[in-house]
């Protein structure tokens, strides 16, 4: 048993989770260069390796002739006899060849191919470890900015975190631990080119699917999800059981779960509403946290016409346009928000014959918003709203 070279190998294919197999292969391929570059070619030169004990034959195969031509392929019929007396012309005679008699330049030029073959299979072990990882979640480690893009440590590979894929407003310092998306894994001569994503929104999606169990479970799905990075998040989930509610197994107890994931995000706003197959009940729910008076879908043309109360239209847009925005992306639908008074004024109650007094506790509301105080007068926020909706926080406390 070849002791030495097993142990070799034990330790490479644990470091470097490089399989036995292809180091031997390499092993293989470097004798049979050596020998090329030894004796001037290796057409005749076979060898023997035994996987379990790694010992191997290195041998040359001689075709007895009458008269030698080329000493390398072939051997005399007089010389063959002295091996063995039986042989005849045309017979093959197997020569060993030892490996140490190679000169100083096979011998660095086998030592290459083994080299190279590591790296090969080092690469291609680390490109098929990040490949099966694409659109997961890793944890890194942050390095140092190359420019404005960053690199991160993901342990067998550095990862590359561009500018586009930042948060704006997030800042990063060497030895941050930060879980980031693998976006693409791309293979090339230097090993494999992974690109993450911290602002992709199944970035989002993955955090859910690792904090809440029923996600896990298949349960609950999430249907549908839009993002403003750094900002704000809308999701639509579903539950496939009647007995469980899909926001509020999101939102865990006490708003344990979603505020994991807003710490992990860096207060990003989270809003989670009920999906439907309905059309206009999902836009409704999607322009939470404002309340709808009605919705009007063309689910050909993929538009909408929303009308709200007066007092709630800044809510229903949100800032700069923000929960208009992302519930249009949510919904796939693009959605025109009318106030109460310019739905009248414009004739759409009349068309679709609305009759008024929609809310049971109208007064309610009205005397709410009468009492509060507005930080904002021009676009009429509440005070501690920023127009944009309720945040995870506020949303737990509701579910």
């Amino acid at each position: 048993m070849n002791k030495e070279l097993l142990d070799a190998l034990n330790v490479l294919e644990k470091e470097k989770d490089i399989s036995k197999e292809a180091l031997l292969e390499a092993i293989e391929n470097s004798l049979l260069t050596a020998c090329k570059n030894h004796f001037g070619k290796a057409d005749n030169v076979k060898v023997s390796i035994d996987h379990e004990t790694c010992d191997y034959e290195l041998y040359a195969e001689l075709t007895v002739v009458e008269e030698v031509e080329d000493p390398v392929l072939e051997i005399s019929l007089e010389d063959a006899r002295k091996i063995r007396a039986s042989y005849e012309l045309g017979d093959i005679v197997r020569r060993d060849i030892q490996s140490k008699e190679f000169g100083r330049i096979a011998t660095m030029n086998a030592k290459n191919v083994i080299l190279q073959k590591i790296r090969e299979e080092e690469r291609k072990s680390v490109y098929d470890h990040f490949i099966a990882k694409e659109h997961e979640i890793v944890t890194g480690i942050v390095q140092r900015y190359i420019g404005r893009n960053i690199s991160v440590d993901l342990g067998k590979a550095d990862a590359m975190l561009n500018e586009n894929e930042q948060v704006r407003g997030e800042e990063y310092k060497p030895t941050d631990r930060i879980k980031v998306l693998i976006l693409e894994v791309r293979d090339t001569t230097r090993g494999p080119r992974i690109l993450v994503s911290r602002t992709h929104p199944e970035l989002v999606k993955r955090l859910f699917e690792a904090e809440v169990t029923e996600l896990q479970q298949g349960i609950v799905e999430i249907k549908a999800i839009s993002r403003e990075a750094g900002s704000r998040t809308k999701m639509a989930v579903w539950s496939n059981d009647p007995n469980v509610d899909p926001v509020g197994a999101c939102v865990g107890v006490n708003g344990s779960r979603v505020n994991s994931i807003v710490d992990e995000l860096r207060g990003e706003k989270i809003d989670i509403i009920n999906w439907s197959d309905n059309s206009a009940e999902l836009i409704e729910n999607a322009l939470s946290p404002a309340k709808v008076i009605c919705v009007l879908a063309d689910d050909d043309e993929k538009t909408a016409q929303v009308i709200v109360p007066d007092y709630q239209l800044s809510l229903a847009i949100g800032k700069v346009g923000q929960n208009a925005r992302l519930a249009a992306r949510l919904t796939g639908y693009k959605i025109d928000i009318k106030s109460e008074t310019q739905a009248r004024e414009s004739g759409l109650f009349e068309e679709i014959g609305y009759i008024e007094d929609y809310y049971e506790d109208e007064e309610d509301d009205d005397a709410y918003y009468e009492e509060a105080d507005y930080e904002d007068e021009e676009d009429g926020f509440p005070e501690g709203d920023d127009g944009d909706g309720a945040a995870a926080e506020d949303l737990s406390e509701e579910e």
